[in-house]
This record gives C-alpha cells, sequence and structure tokens, in this order.
C-alpha cells in the first residue's frame, strides 16, 4: 500500500516541478529578448545608416547613391545590405561610370518591412519601381545577387521598357525542394518567429554565422575585407531576422511565379555562375535560366563560390559595361513588341 501511495504522488510532484520551471523559463526568455534589444540598439548607434531615405508606397527604404551617369540599381541577397556591394568594391568601381544606387531590400540594413503585406519577389519589385520613379531613374541596368536576382527580375518583366538590361549573380530561379526553407524559415513566422527573432535565433546566429559566411564563400576563403568590415550583429538584429526568415520562406514561391514568364523577357541579360557555388545548383539555376532567355549571356567563374562579387568585382564590372554598350545604343521603339507586361502566369 504504501508503494502505491508512493506510486501517485510522483506525478503530480513531478508536475509541480515543470509548473515551478515555467517562471524561470520565462524570465530568462524575457531576459534574453531585453539583451537582444539594446544589443541591436547598441549596433545601430555603432553602425549609423552612410545612405539617404526615399519613402515608396507607404515604405521607407535605405539607400546608397554615388557618381554619374547612366543609372545602374543593386540589390542585395538573403542576410545582406546594401553595404555588401560596398565591401565587394562593386559599388566604387560602378561609381567611377555610372550613377549607382544600391538598395536595402525591405526589412534588411536600415529599410522597413511593414507587415501589411506578404513581401514577396514581386512585391518588393513594386516598391523599388516607385522608389526608383521618385528618384528619377529611368531605363536602369538592375544587378542582383542570389535572392535579389529575382527581385531584379521581376522589375524587368513588370516594365522591361523602362530597364536596359540585367546582371544576375549567383541567382536562385527555379523552384526546388530544399532543406534550408524548412530550417531557416522560422524567424519569419507570425508571433513564433517574433519570439525566437528575440530571443535564440540571435545566440545560434552567433554560434553558427560564421560557419554560414564561409560556406557562402566556399571553396575560396573569406575576404579579408568581408570580415573585417561586414558586421554580423547588423544581421542578427531581431528585424532583420524576421526579414531573413520571410525571404526564406518565400523563395519558393517566388521563383515559381517567375519561371514561366523567363521567355518572354526582351531586355539583354549577362548570367553569371560560380562553378563551386554551395547554395544554389547552377546547372538547375543559372544555366537553366540562361536556355529560357531570349537575349542572354551566361559567364562562369570556375573557382569561385556563391559571393561572386566578391570574387571578380572586375568581371562583374564588366558585365555592366557589357549590359550598357548593348542596351543603351537601342532605342526603346526598337524593342520587340512582345515586350510587354506579361500577367497570362
Amino acid at each position: 500500500m504504501q508503494s502505491h501511495d508512493r506510486a501517485t504522488r510522483l506525478p503530480a510532484s513531478s508536475a509541480r516541478g515543470r509548473l515551478a520551471a515555467l517562471p524561470v523559463a520565462a524570465l530568462l526568455l524575457g531576459a534574453a529578448a531585453v539583451t537582444n534589444y539594446l544589443l541591436a540598439r547598441c549596433t545601430e548607434d555603432g553602425h549609423p545608416p552612410r545612405g539617404r531615405f526615399v519613402e515608396a508606397d507607404g515604405v521607407r527604404l535605405h539607400y546608397l547613391e554615388q557618381g554619374e551617369g547612366k543609372p545602374v540599381v543593386l540589390l542585395h541577397g538573403n542576410g545582406a545590405m546594401a553595404e555588401d556591394f560596398a565591401i565587394s568594391g562593386v559599388f566604387q568601381r560602378l561609381a567611377a561610370r555610372h550613377r549607382v544606387i544600391a538598395f536595402d531590400r525591405p526589412g534588411f540594413g536600415y529599410s522597413e518591412r511593414p507587415r501589411d503585406r506578404v513581401w514577396t519577389a514581386s512585391e518588393q519589385a513594386a516598391v523599388i519601381r516607385e522608389a526608383l520613379r521618385q528618384l528619377g531613374v529611368r531605363r536602369p541596368i538592375i544587378l542582383g545577387h542570389s535572392w535579389g536576382a529575382m527581385v531584379a527580375l521581376e522589375l524587368a518583366l513588370a516594365d522591361p521598357l523602362d530597364t536596359s538590361g540585367l546582371v544576375l549573380l549567383a541567382g536562385y530561379y527555379a523552384p526546388t525542394a530544399r532543406m534550408d526553407v524548412a530550417l531557416l524559415s522560422g524567424t519569419g513566422l507570425p508571433v513564433l518567429g517574433d519570439l525566437l527573432r528575440y530571443t535564440v535565433s540571435p545566440l545560434l546566429g552567433r554560434l553558427l554565422g560564421p560557419w554560414f559566411v564561409r560556406k557562402l564563400f566556399a571553396p575560396q576563403p573569406v575576404t579579408a575585407e568581408f570580415r573585417e568590415q561586414f558586421s554580423l550583429e547588423m544581421a542578427l538584429r531581431p528585424s532583420q531576422l524576421r526579414a531573413m526568415g520571410e525571404d526564406t520562406a518565400l523563395m519558393v514561391p517566388s521563383a515559381a511565379a517567375l519561371a514561366k514568364r523567363y521567355p518572354a523577357l526582351s531586355v539583354p541579360a549577362i548570367v553569371m555562375a560560380a562553378a563551386g557555388d554551395r547554395i544554389v545548383d547552377i546547372d538547375r539555376q543559372s544555366r537553366a535560366l540562361h536556355e529560357q532567355l531570349r537575349r542572354s549571356e551566361l559567364w562562369i567563374v570556375d573557382w569561385s563560390g556563391h559571393m561572386v562579387h566578391h570574387m571578380v568585382p572586375e568581371d562583374v564590372v564588366a558585365a555592366v559595361t557589357v549590359i550598357a554598350d548593348a542596351a543603351w545604343e537601342m532605342p526603346v521603339s526598337a524593342l520587340p513588341s512582345t515586350a510587354a507586361n506579361d500577367d497570362s502566369s
């Protein structure tokens, strides 16, 4: 009988222990949230915005601008910011001959990302298109890296008559099954994502961030400029973690929305890929895109990884020059009549 009494009391004791642990867990999570919030504010104090702001469709966008001449618009990948192009040297090299505008895409860097819409590549392109209109930018060459390449394609497909050409670097263009989508989308979820991005995700990012950066650059080492100038803490702010999670979750749907429309694209394009890329499969992505585009060249860097603009900035600038020479010599009236906006998909 005594044994039976003890058996009935143990689960109750265990339950009380678990209940007692809840306030402790809540306290720890609260402390983590406050700590990460304060770290984010300190990080921003140490890395104030270097550029200007423009409001487009109710969204405040931060951008860097330098140079004069034919405009070139730069769109960064997931997790990065406009300064990524400055760190690589591409921004400054292009500014010697062009008016260069590098945006912080919505939610990254110092750009806002309101919750009143789903931030697909198409939605981001619409906001950036309005920002370019306000800045008086006509017929730009649009350069996009990685996730930014999808936004660049959406811009060109939506308004080909106002796009001189595209330079697409290490992009993701066709929907595929990806494990990283399931693993890295959590911070973009409502409620649960808010909890993660203010508590455990910044800690995990500090632990795993250096490994992931090495994977981005592999098989080459991370450049000294990136190691010294890129702020991992800026990338791990809760606001940017939300944007990263949402972009990851929307990557496959955004590519799927684009995939059937590529043959209608009439603007000249250079598709640049890296043979050593460990983030995207260049055969299923860059080669396949090149085969679908009507006016494109495929440039492959044999020894580089995903961060191709850091490895061969001079080649990226050369690609812009090729597009500039091809596009600006052609009057708008010479573009095929099929270059109209295609919403059939």
